[in-house]
């Protein structure tokens, strides 16, 4: 009895499974297979980097990971998913500045690295810029940011501001409107 049941049972689904089967799932299986965007993927694990100009060391870097990632369409990219930490060097070839991130993207055809997440930067007169985002500029040697970056001067002077701009060596700089305390050592 119970076979003669589950083959009648049988015998109702099976129109109902075949019904759902259609060539309209093929179909639209291959036009998504057909937008998609192939990846290669290449990663480094504990990377220095050293950035030269004229045979003299500019800068020396080091990723715990480095990703570089190429599309199948073009414009390949290198990503630093753990952070990275850059020494900056004076002509002297002593360290006089720092940057340090957790997270970084180089875009190779832009020629810009994108640095986010805890961003601090240290020049050599010893202030420190902190942003949750840099991006730097290699053609143009600028760093710049649209982001609130906050600056703490070796006097103890803070600025808080938009629309960030500066020379690679942040020897200077260039800010939006924004706020900020003096520290004044004396009267006025």
């Amino acid at each position: 009895m119970k076979l003669k049941t589950f083959l009648y049972g049988l015998f109702l689904a099976l129109p109902l499974f075949l019904a759902s089967c259609g060539d309209d799932d093929l179909k639209n299986a291959n036009s998504v297979s057909a937008g998609k965007v192939t990846l290669t993927r290449d990663r480094t694990i504990g990377v220095e980097i050293i950035y030269s100009d004229s045979a003299r060391v500019k800068a020396k870097g080091y990723a715990p990971i480095l990703d570089k990632i190429t599309p199948s369409n073009g414009g390949a990219y290198q990503e630093m998913i753990k952070g990275v930490k850059i020494d900056f060097y004076n002509p002297q070839g002593t360290i006089d500045g720092n940057l340090v991130c957790d997270y970084a993207i180089r875009k190779d055809t832009e020629l810009k690295t994108e640095f986010r997440k805890n961003v601090v930067v240290k020049n050599s007169k010893g202030d420190t810029f902190s942003s949750q985002e840099l991006i730097w500029d290699e053609s143009k040697k600028i760093f710049y940011s649209t982001q609130t970056v906050d600056i703490l001067s070796v006097n103890g002077d803070f600025t808080r501001a938009k629309d960030f701009k500066a020379p690679q060596d942040f020897s200077t700089y260039e800010m939006g409107p924004g706020t900020g305390e003096i520290n004044s050592k004396g009267t006025l």
